[in-house]
C-alpha cells in the first residue's frame, strides 16, 4: 500500500504514518519498493515462524500432507481456528488442481470452508453461537447463512467426523475436511482436500481425508523427533 492508502486506512495524520512507518522499516517488519509501495517485511515472517501452535503443527503435519496430495493431485489444506476466523497454516496446490481463494497466513470465514466447519462444529460453545449470531459472508449463491441449517450441518460434522462444503466458496470446489486431534484430545486443527466440483464425490474421498487427519494426530500425540 501506498503512504496515503495507509493514512487513509488508519484514519491518521500523514506526517504519524509516514514516521511510523520509518520506526517499522528500521525494524524490519516492513520494506518499500522503487514503487514507493510499503510491504510486509522479512522480520514479521522471522517472528512468525516462531509461533509454536503454527510452526509445530505444519512441521508434523507436512509429511502426510504431501503424501495426500501425491496421492490425490489436490489441493491439500491445513488450518487453526483463532477467534472466529480460522488461519491456514499450510496449502499444497495439486497438479491442475482447482483454484481456490486460501494462502497459508490467510485468514478466512468459519462458515463457509470444509476445515471452517470442522473447527467450529468442536469450539467452545461461545464461539459458535458468536459466529451463528452472523453476520455472514455470501462468496457464492451456494453459500449458506442460514443460521438454522449451520447448526444442522455442525451437528452432522460431529456425528460424520467430516465436513463437506460444496461450492460455498467457488461455483467450481468442492471441500471435504476432517478434524485433526491434539495430545488432550482436544481438536487443534482440520485437514481438507479441495476438488473440482463433480470430479470425485465426498464420500469418496472423505475415508482419504480422514485417514489424513488421524495420521496426523498420532503425529502431534506422539513423541517429538
Amino acid at each position: 500500500m501506498t503512504l496515503s492508502e495507509l493514512a487513509r486506512r488508519s484514519e491518521l495524520p500523514t506526517s504519524t504514518v509516514h514516521r511510523m512507518l520509518g520506526d517499522l522499516i528500521a525494524w524490519g517488519a516492513l520494506e518499500r519498493g522503487q514503487d514507493g509501495r510499503y510491504r510486509v517485511g522479512l522480520r514479521l515472517w522471522e517472528l512468525g515462524a516462531l509461533a509454536p501452535r503454527g510452526q509445530g503443527l505444519r512441521e508434523r503435519a507436512l509429511p502426510y500432507l504431501e503424501d495426500l496430495s501425491q496421492v490425490t493431485r489436490e489441493n491439500v489444506q491445513l488450518a487453526v481456528r483463532e477467534g472466529c476466523e480460522l488461519v491456514f497454516v499450510e496449502r499444497i496446490a495439486g497438479t491442475g488442481a482447482v483454484p481456490v481463494l486460501t494462502r497459508p497466513g490467510g485468514r478466512f470465514a468459519l462458515t463457509a470452508t470444509g476445515v471452517g466447519l470442522v473447527l467450529l462444529a468442536h469450539a467452545p460453545r461461545e464461539v459458535q453461537e458468536k459466529v451463528l449470531a452472523g453476520p455472514f459472508h455470501r462468496f457464492t449463491e451456494k453459500t449458506v447463512t442460514d443460521p438454522r441449517v449451520l447448526r444442522r450441518m455442525l451437528a452432522d460434522v460431529r456425528r460424520d467426523g467430516y465436513a463437506v462444503s460444496d461450492r460455498q466458496v467457488t461455483m467450481d470446489a468442492l471441500s471435504v475436511a476432517a478434524p485433526v486431534h491434539g495430545p488432550g484430545g482436544e481438536v487443534a486443527a482440520a485437514v481438507s482436500l479441495v476438488v473440482r466440483h463433480g470430479s470425485r464425490s465426498a464420500h469418496a474421498i472423505a475415508p482419504l481425508v480422514c485417514t489424513s487427519a488421524r495420521t496426523i494426530s498420532r503425529a502431534l500425540t506422539g513423541p517429538a523427533h
